[in-house]
């Protein structure tokens, strides 16, 4: 099975919600709701990872910050195989008929045959 993956930036800040007082809670309602968006979506959560990046700072210089990331994924479709076109001039393909085989019916009544005579008793 082959998948498609989407990294997403993780929440920076928490979501303020009635009853979720801490800061800890609120940044948990955060993710919470990212993930749940996506899942709708059809995306899996996999992980979270903390990569480095580079940024400029001022002219010349540059400084590395680590960014934090989720990572979805979910199943990739499975394209069928088209079937080939026909030619434009070609004759549109004839529909198929399917032939019922019915058993011959019995006779109702068969009278058994008589015996021969035997040619040899006379």
């Amino acid at each position: 099975m082959t998948y498609e993956y989407k990294v997403v930036p993780a929440p920076l800040r928490g979501l303020k919600a009635k009853g979720v007082k801490t800061a800890e809670d609120r940044f948990a309602l955060a993710l919470e709701t990212a993930m749940n968006e996506f899942a709708r979506d059809g995306w899996e959560y996999l992980r979270a990872d903390t990569l480095p990046s580079e940024q400029r700072e001022g002219l010349m210089s540059k400084t590395t910050v680590y960014q934090n990331m989720l990572v979805f994924r979910r199943a990739k479709a499975v394209a069928k195989a088209a079937a080939p076109a026909p030619a434009v001039n070609a004759p549109p393909p004839a529909p198929t008929v399917q032939k019922k085989i019915v058993a011959p019916a019995k006779p109702e009544a068969e009278k058994p045959a008589p015996p021969a005579p035997d040619v040899a008793a006379q």
